[in-house]
């Protein structure tokens, strides 16, 4: 099963995770100083915010996937639909790993669809929409 993910950058963590914290009824199940991710079942969301990434706002939607074959399914829809990507293996991003692949919509919206490997201890900049992957694309 798949989980709709949305990164948004914020100005101030703190006040943003009281709002996110009462909007959702449940703090977020990871937190760091810079960085903050609530993993939801209902509704069946990743949602990350950080300080870290470009201009205030959303930064990027994604779709995260539970397995590897699940994420080459994805990736191989966007390949079909002609679609030009960047596929990331073994990429460190917001204190995990795992493999990905970035893409535009028509509209210019970044989308990364992803499978997590497992955690790191650090923030962890992969090619992303804020370092020049879907520049890339363009």
């Amino acid at each position: 099963m798949k989980r709709v993910h949305i990164n948004i950058t914020v100005t101030d963590l703190d006040r943003s995770v009281g709002f996110y914290t009462t909007l959702f009824g449940t703090g977020p199940t990871v937190l760091k100083q810079d960085y903050a991710k609530w993993m939801l079942e209902d509704p069946r969301l990743n949602l990350s915010i950080s300080t870290r990434c470009g201009s205030p706002g959303v930064d990027h939607l994604g779709i995260q996937t539970e397995s590897a074959d699940e994420l080459d399914t994805l990736a191989g829809r966007l390949k079909a639909a002609g679609e030009r990507h960047v596929d990331q293996a073994d990429a460190n991003c917001c204190y995990a790993r795992g493999d990905k692949t970035w893409v535009f919509d028509p509209e210019g919206v970044a989308w990364e669809t992803f499978h997590t490997t497992g955690a790191i201890t650090h923030y962890g900049e992969d090619l992303g929409p804020e370092t020049g992957a879907p520049a890339v694309l363009a």
